[in-house]
């Protein structure tokens, strides 16, 4: 029987979930009647609702299905490591195979002078920990004033205690308390809109300068580091001027801060590289964390991939008997590392990041084609990481109400027509399976065409913009 044929009681699980089951993101204003929709199965770049209706997933789970879903080869992988190991301490000095092999292949992937891995099981603790490590380092070398990281508005970095105050998106934050008191944020490289009559060289200085000015006023002393994903993910998709992470790089050795490259969503194939942060934007970060595409969301993983620099003063004892004393109970977890070398495996084997490299600029011409729609302001990012912004009037950027929800109604136009992508207010962000074709990609274009003129017709009919 194919996966997407497997029968469910929709109307069963739709109540039990919605009495149960607290989502992230939840909407109560809508979930207490509308509950959710059931996804049950998918199958290389679809999925299917438990009713059996077909989808072309354009946002890859959550920037994370890299390799499609349904591969037979990662279910026997992970089948295999359950009956041989399924789990055991990773604390003090025991290891498992996995681990220990997933660690010397990420290290072959990194940048040369980053070796050495510690696990986690998502993104935002990926950060946490790497923002425990660089204090820990810093108090190491015998400068324990240095304890400020700087982050970005609109940048997005998890949703732990940590990791939410790195974030930078002050949606996402309403209402809850952050650890803000080692966290800083300066501007978003946000090109489309910089400062009027600004080119976007000249951007580009002014957003080093305010890094500078912010070491300068915070002090040096107090500055540990910089973290920046390489392109902005649920910020709305930010491209940097070109040169960015350089020269930002270049202000954190000014003042002796480490680089942090959050590469949870550009790692791993999205980008055409496993890792982006040197071939694509020519830095050489310090720390680079990574999550989803690593095990392409099969199972849970995170990992803090740290220098060579940063290691030898974390080996070296702080005092006889001291223990290096972060650790979570499913670090190094075997079957999780399993699914990760499969997945890496994969994308080797198949070359999935060479095929990006290849059709991705297929992907950012054929959207591209939307400028010509009155609502579309920006087309932008790169390889499979894509974002349009709708706007109420191209010449001046404004944007239209909130009530018009146009990022959701083009979603929902585009899930009538067989699509997902994924609305963020005004915006839709496209991360798809990394396996496309160009066929799936002209699809995908056309849909998203129709959607937005229908959405376009639907505003102006109900007098929310006049066109």
């Amino acid at each position: 029987m194919a996966r997407s044929n497997v029968a469910y009681d929709t109307k069963e699980i739709w109540q039990k979930d919605k009495d149960h089951f607290i989502h992230p993101w939840t909407n109560f204003a809508t979930f207490n009647d509308q509950g959710s929709e059931v996804i049950a199965a998918g199958d290389g770049a679809y999925i299917y609702d438990s009713n059996g209706t077909k989808y072309l997933d354009g946002i890859g789970g959550l920037w994370c299905v890299n390799i499609g879903y349904g591969r037979d080869e990662m279910a026997e992988a992970i089948a295999e490591q359950v009956r041989r190991l399924p789990y055991f301490s990773p604390f003090g000095h025991q290891t498992n195979p996995p681990a220990a092999l997933l660690a010397d292949k990420l290290a072959d992937l990194a940048p040369k002078h980053i070796n050495h891995v510690f696990y986690s099981n998502s993104g935002s603790v990926a950060n946490d920990t790497a923002v425990r490590i660089v204090h820990f380092y810093f108090n190491q070398i015998g400068k324990p004033k240095k304890k400020l990281i700087i982050s970005r508005v609109d940048a997005y970095h998890g949703m732990t205690y940590l990791s939410a105050a790195l974030t930078g998106v002050a949606f996402d934050k309403i209402g809850f308390d952050t650890a803000e008191s080692v966290v800083r944020h300066v501007s978003a490289p946000y090109t489309y809109r910089r400062p009027a009559g600004m080119t976007p060289e000249q951007f580009l200085d002014h957003l080093v300068k305010e890094l500078d000015a912010k070491v300068q006023e915070l002090g040096p002393d107090n500055c540990a580091a910089f973290i920046a994903e390489p392109i902005m993910g649920a910020g709305g998709v930010l491209v940097a001027p070109q040169g960015y992470h350089r020269r930002m790089k270049e202000v954190c050795q000014k003042y002796g801060m480490l680089y942090i490259s959050d590469e949870v969503v550009t790692g791993f194939g999205r980008l055409g590289h496993f890792f982006a942060s040197e071939p694509v934007f020519d830095v050489t970060p310090d720390i680079i964390t990574s999550a989803k595409g690593i095990s392409s969301g099969y199972l849970p993983l995170g990992a803090t991939l740290i220098s060579d620099q940063i290691y030898d003063a974390l080996r070296t004892p702080q005092a006889k008997g001291a223990l290096f004393t972060i650790g979570y109970t499913y670090s190094g977890h075997p079957v999780v590392c399993a699914a990760a070398l499969k997945n890496i495996e994969i994308m080797e084997r198949e070359d999935i990041p060479g095929h990006v490299r290849k059709v991705g600029p297929y992907f950012e011409q054929q959207l591209a084609t939307l400028l010509d729609l009155p609502l579309v302001g920006d087309v932008r990012g790169k390889g499979f990481m894509m974002c349009i912004e709708n706007v109420a009037n191209k010449q001046t950027k404004e944007l239209l109400p909130p009530e018009a929800d146009v990022g959701g109604r083009i979603a929902r136009h585009c899930q009538e027509r067989g699509l997902i992508v994924r609305p963020l207010g005004h915006l839709n962000i496209m991360s798809p399976p990394l396996i496309l074709t160009k066929e799936q990609i002209d699809f995908f274009v056309g849909t998203l065409r129709e959607a937005i003129k229908l959405t376009q017709d639907d505003l102006v009919r109900e007098k929310l913009w006049k066109g």
